[in-house]
């Protein structure tokens, strides 16, 4: 029996709601060994960060090191990056492994309005990381930050996917929770655009969103899954983790990462 692996790259959710937390939660309930080099141990809760603290550049190197070349990866996540330099480290391990399949999470801003990811660093994000994507997941602020321009409806996310996708990613899907109106994810492979409606979930209880999406996509694809499959899977497990709510904390709390399973 072969068992699938992940790896994600991330930094560390004190709450446990995000980053590597929400990965490795992710990973285990859709069945996928889960492993993890961590980027930034960070003091949080619901309510906020309250402190950040990157990881030297030779412990990050190093973790990713002994986890590719002993125990092998099927697929990779990355999240919480930070710096232009840990951007760059980070590209050129995934790219001196060959890793078959790259889960990119751009991730910027912390629910509670913290910033994870240095301004400098946004040029790295896009000449380094981008180009070795299987897929890169932004919401509509970071597919602005990414393409510097406004996002208000379907048609503009659309010309932010083909933007990304021209930056060198093979594939994107721009999350459309940030719309007015319906949130309609929209999916680009280069070629053709597909949909994937959603459903707006009145709560507070939202925090990992995005960690928690790109990491069951990154647990499908390890499985052997297609994108569009492993999108469709992570569309319901978000949804479902959305709205059968845990009610923890007194701000942005945590998704329920076990709701999908239980419904399954």
């Amino acid at each position: 029996m072969t068992i699938p692996r992940a790896l994600t790259i991330a930094g560390s959710d004190s709450g446990g709601g995000a980053g590597i937390q929400a990965d490795l939660k992710t990973f285990t309930v859709r069945q996928v060994y889960g492993m993890s080099a961590i980027t930034a141990i960070t003091a949080q809760n619901t309510q906020g960060v309250e402190g950040i603290h990157p990881i030297p550049l030779d412990m990050i190197a190093k973790q990713i090191e002994m986890v590719i070349e002993d125990i092998g990866t099927d697929a990779v996540k990355t999240g919480m990056l930070g710096t232009p330099e840990i951007i760059q480290l980070v590209s050129r391990k995934l790219k001196h492994y060959q890793v078959p399949n790259v889960v990119v999470d751009p991730v910027m801003v912390a629910k509670g309005g913290a910033k994870l990811l240095q301004e400098e660093a946004v040029d790295s994000l896009i000449q380094h990381l981008l180009p070795l994507a299987t897929v890169v997941t932004p919401n509509i602020p970071e597919a602005e930050v990414i393409t510097r321009k406004k996002i208000r409806n379907m048609e503009e996310m659309r010309t932010a996917a083909r933007e990304i996708v021209g930056m060198g990613a093979q594939t994107v899907i721009v999350k459309g929770g940030h719309l007015e109106e319906e949130p309609i994810d929209l999916f680009f492979d280069g070629t053709e655009f597909m949909t994937f409606p959603g459903v707006r979930v009145q709560t507070r209880h939202t925090h990992g969103t995005g960690c928690t999406f790109a990491a069951c996509i990154t647990a499908e694809l390890a499985k052997g899954k297609s994108l569009p499959e492993a999108i469709h899977t992570a569309k319901a497990f978000i949804t479902a983790a959305i709205t059968n709510e845990l009610g923890l904390g007194q701000g942005h709390g945590p998704t329920n990462h076990w709701a999908y399973g239980e419904q399954a």
